[in-house]
This record gives C-alpha cells, sequence and structure tokens, in this order.
C-alpha cells in the first residue's frame, strides 16, 4: 500500500534513525554502530537523538520552481483569476524529497509521535501555497503548524514555538537561502538558536535530510551553528542586532575580525598557523574553517589556501583544547563599489551577477547566448568586457537546462530526457556545471566579452540550435539575446556582494587573465 506524500514524511524518522545509528544516553550524544547493517532497533526510539520538530522552506526547497515564477504562466492562461498551479505537473517535489518518500514506503518501520513537522515560508503566494500543500496530502500533517506569510523567517519561527512549545534547540530547519538580505538560515540560527541546514539546491537528493539529521545528533546546541550544503559545519559569530541588518559580508563578520598572513600551512594534515597584528603569537587554524564563499564548494580540499597568502579571520577559543584558533576564514582582496582614486594596479570593471547553474555554464564556455527581458545589456557595444558574479542561491529551472544539455538543444519542452537522443553524458555535464576549486558562490568568477545584443521571436529561440547555446527551452528565455563573444576564469575569485543590474567595483588588475586588458 502506498501513503500519501505527507503521512510518508512522519514515516520518514523512524526509517532514518535506524540508519543513522545516534544514541542518547543520559543526555549525551554518542555514535552507535551494529553489525550486519540491521540499524536501530525499534525498541531503542525513544532514546534516539532526533528533533522535536523538523522544519521545511516551500519554495527551492522541498519543491520547484519558486511560486512568484508562476505567475507567467498564469497570464499564459489568458489571465484565469482562478487559476491555481496543479501539483506534480506546475510544481514539483524535489527528486531527493520522492526519493526518501519512496524509501519510507517501502520499510515496515513506525515513526515516533514525539516529532512534530512544520512549514515556514515567506512566499507572497499564499493561497497558492496552501492549496499546493493539499494537493500533495502535506496540510493534514503540518496542521496547525504552518507559517506563510512574507516577511521575516525569525517571526514563523517564533510563531511555531508559542504555538507548540518546542524549543529552539530542538528544531530542525532546512532552507535554500542562507544569508544576505534573503538569507533565512543565518538569523534564524544566528538569533534563535535553531540548527539550520543550507540547502542551496532544494532536497534534490535524500543525503541532504540524512545529514541534516545526523548533524542534530551531533550537535552540542550551540546557538549561530548551520550546516552547509557540503555537510560541514559553520559556527557562526554571537547574534549582535547592530549587524542584524547587516549584508552578507557584515553578517559573517563582527568586530573581532581580524587580517593576517598564512605563515604556515602543512597540506598533509590540514592544517596551519597565521600571523597578524595585535596577537601574542601566530593563531591556528584548520582547512574546515575555510569560508566557502571565499575559497569555493570545496574549502576541505589541501589546495585552496597558500602560504603568505592574504586572509580575514575571526578568533575564537577552541571548544575541544580551549587554545585561540581561526574561524571564518575569507581571502582578502580589496574592491571597492564608490568612486576612488585607484592606483596604477586596479582597474574599474563593470560586473553583473547569475546564478548556478547557468553562471557555472557560461564561466565554461558551454553558453554562449545570455537571454533578459529587460534591457539590461542593451546601452552596451559589442566588445564590452565585464565580470561574472556567481549568485548564492540556485535558478529553480526544474532541471529543464539538462533536458537541453543531453539532447544537444533538440528536445521538446515537457518532454522527458529520456526519450530525446543523448548526444552529451552526464559526466560531461556534471563537469559543465561546476565551478573549478576555489570558486564558488558570492564570488566574481570569469571575465565575458559581450557581443550583439538583439530581440528575437518566440519561434527562433526555439530554434534548437538556440536553445543549446541559451541552455534553456525558447519558452523559458528572454525575448533580448546577447552573444557572449568569449569567457576566461579571473586568476583567483574575488568574494563582492551581487547586485541587481550592472555595478562597477574597483579591483587588482594581475587577478585579470593575460590579454584582456
Amino acid at each position: 500500500m502506498s501513503l500519501p506524500v505527507g503521512l510518508g514524511l512522519l514515516w520518514l524518522l523512524a526509517s532514518l534513525t535506524g540508519s543513522l545509528g545516534f544514541v542518547r544516553y543520559g543526555g549525551v550524544r554518542h555514535s552507535s554502530t551494529h553489525g550486519g547493517g540491521g540499524g536501530i532497533s525499534t525498541s531503542f526510539l525513544c532514546q534516539t537523538t532526533t528533533p522535536s520538530m523538523i522544519v521545511f522552506d516551500l519554495d527551492n526547497t522541498l519543491w520547484t520552481p519558486e511560486l512568484y515564477q508562476l505567475r507567467t504562466l498564469q497570464r499564459q492562461r489568458q489571465r484565469q483569476e482562478g487559476f491555481t498551479p496543479v501539483a506534480g505537473t506546475d510544481v514539483k517535489l524535489f527528486e531527493g524529497v520522492q526519493d526518501i518518500l519512496e524509501e519510507i514506503r517501502a520499510s515496515n518501520s513506525s515513526w515516533s509521535k514525539n516529532v512534530t513537522f512544520a512549514i515556514a515560508s515567506r512566499t507572497k503566494s499564499v493561497d497558492w501555497a496552501h492549496d499546493l500543500l493539499r494537493q500533495f496530502d502535506l496540510m493534514d500533517v503540518f496542521l496547525e503548524h504552518v507559517q506563510i506569510f512574507p516577511g521575516d523567517k525569525v517571526q514563523h519561527f517564533k510563531n511555531l514555538h508559542q504555538q507548540s512549545g518546542i524549543p529552539y534547540d530542538q528544531m530542525l530547519f532546512f532552507d535554500d537561502a542562507r544569508d544576505g538580505r534573503y538569507g533565512n538560515c543565518v538569523p534564524v540560527s544566528q538569533q534563535l538558536g535553531v540548527l539550520s541546514v543550507h540547502c542551496p539546491d532544494g532536497i534534490h537528493t535524500k543525503d541532504i535530510f540524512h545529514t541534516g539529521m545526523a548533524r542534530f545528533a551531533e550537535w552540542t546546541g550551540r546557538p549561530g551553528t548551520i550546516v552547509e550544503c557540503d555537510g560541514s559545519v559553520s559556527e557562526l559569530p554571537p547574534f549582535s542586532p547592530s549587524l542584524s541588518r547587516a549584508g552578507p559580508a557584515d553578517t559573517v563578520s563582527s568586530l573581532t575580525v581580524q587580517n593576517g598572513v598564512v605563515k604556515t600551512f602543512l597540506k598533509e594534515r590540514g592544517f596551519g598557523f597565521i600571523r597578524y597584528k595585535g596577537g601574542a603569537k601566530d593563531v591556528f587554524f584548520h582547512v574546515r574553517h575555510l569560508d566557502e564563499a571565499s575559497f569555493g564548494d570545496d574549502p576541505n580540499s589541501s589546495t585552496t589556501i597558500d602560504v603568505d597568502e592574504k586572509v580575514s579571520f575571526v578568533v575564537r577559543d577552541d571548544p575541544k583544547s580551549g587554545k585561540k584558533m581561526a574561524t571564518q576564514i575569507q581571502r582578502r582582496v580589496t574592491t571597492s563599489t564608490t568612486t576612488t582614486t585607484m592606483t596604477k594596479d586596479e582597474v574599474s570593471m563593470r560586473v553583473f551577477s547569475m546564478n548556478l547553474p547557468f553562471a557555472a555554464l557560461l564561466a565554461n564556455g558551454y553558453k554562449t547566448l545570455e537571454t533578459r527581458n529587460g534591457t539590461m545589456f542593451t546601452p552596451y557595444e559589442p566588445g564590452t568586457k565585464m565580470l561574472l558574479h556567481v549568485g548564492r542561491r540556485t535558478y529553480p529551472d526544474g532541471d529543464r537546462h539538462l533536458q537541453i544539455m543531453a539532447s544537444g538543444g533538440k528536445a521538446e519542452h515537457g518532454k522527458k530526457e529520456k526519450e530525446e537522443i543523448v548526444v552529451m553524458d552526464r559526466a560531461e555535464i556534471a563537469r559543465l556545471k561546476t565551478l573549478p576549486r576555489g570558486f564558488g558562490r558570492g564570488m566574481a568568477v570569469a571575465i565575458v566579452e559581450l557581443g550583439n545584443t538583439y530581440e528575437t521571436t518566440l519561434e527562433e529561440r526555439c530554434d534548437p540550435e538556440f536553445q543549446r547555446n541559451v541552455g534553456a527551452f525558447g519558452q523559458d528565455s528572454g525575448m533580448r539575446a546577447t552573444e557572449i563573444r568569449r569567457v576566461a576564469y579571473l586568476k583567483q575569485g574575488i568574494p563582492i556582494s551581487g547586485q541587481k543590474g550592472i555595478s562597477k567595483i574597483t579591483i587588482d588588475q594581475n587577478l585579470i587573465p593575460d590579454g584582456w586588458l
């Protein structure tokens, strides 16, 4: 017998607690191993360290696309006043969520009544969200614990706490937005002490949920703890009301941010020492504390930092040894968005922002056309050079770009990839969607030379070659196309804050690849 989607989520914990192997004895978290792959028996369920409440964001976390994107679909359907998105057609659960549900349906375990599920969403499409929850059979599960309204995610959690009486440190939160103006993980974790799991690509694989549950079992309860998208754990500085409205860089930073130079680094062991002004001696650091936005998506790689590299960091006490250590380590690159007197080694560059995976497709040379409905690139002559900035979010196109890439643009809108002729294998697609080591979200990563900008018709946008060059179906593309003549990675990624439209920054011209200036 198959379970409704919502009921399936409630079955989740018993299945997962058996596989995670973490048990609480006397209030202390311990790991547990079991031979034969049997997991924890059901007699230990009451002792297993699991959250009392698991809270999910909706858009780009449980499902895709984000609901605001469906306003275009509403207009295409003749502006129907009673238009409502259809679950499974207009809005789909992520593949990882579906995999977890299938796994649960195949199991014979029972679920724990001590666990409550909740929704916290800032979408403006409130009615649509409630209706989709009902269509997906989720409403009965989340009844009395649904917070859907625009505004502040922190307020969502305060309401959930007031309704349920569950302490914040007994909550586990999954969300695709980490920090910045629209971030959710950082404020909820820093201000309230909720363990937050950052899933920028949504719960696209069941491992994301498993990892979040495992990190909760290991968690000490420290406020400001975030499970990053690669499974690592970041500990943010204590919350300061004066920084509550700051941008991403200011949120991570505090009055204790130091500047220094890497003096020693043992690559084989993954640690080293940083020399800084005001420090009585060099401070210890480990690669697990390299900031992802500054060093790329693989901060544990021993090749991401070098001796004599300039860095900024926060000094903290190691909870195990009590000694000083450097955390939240970022490359120190001087940039400016204001008008200043430039030195001979500096250059002013225009910069525009794109989200993954399309930013990587462009930087890796696959995407040779960028389409927009607006006129952002129209004022600029062919030959104009700009920097490409990678946003902190993932563009939720429902993985339709995979159909385009696999078929060479010949896939038809709405058709499954397996029905098309495959001209590119998955390994090559994965490579093109990935930024090189040392480059990541929140960074300027490449320099681009623009070509002509011109308007297109829907028929032209549906041409297979056009779709391949854009990486999107004609119906999903903007009406104005801009040619990308050439592109090259910078010598080093530059952490900067993304801006709307075209902005300007001043950077060290030595970071520009040869032959571009």
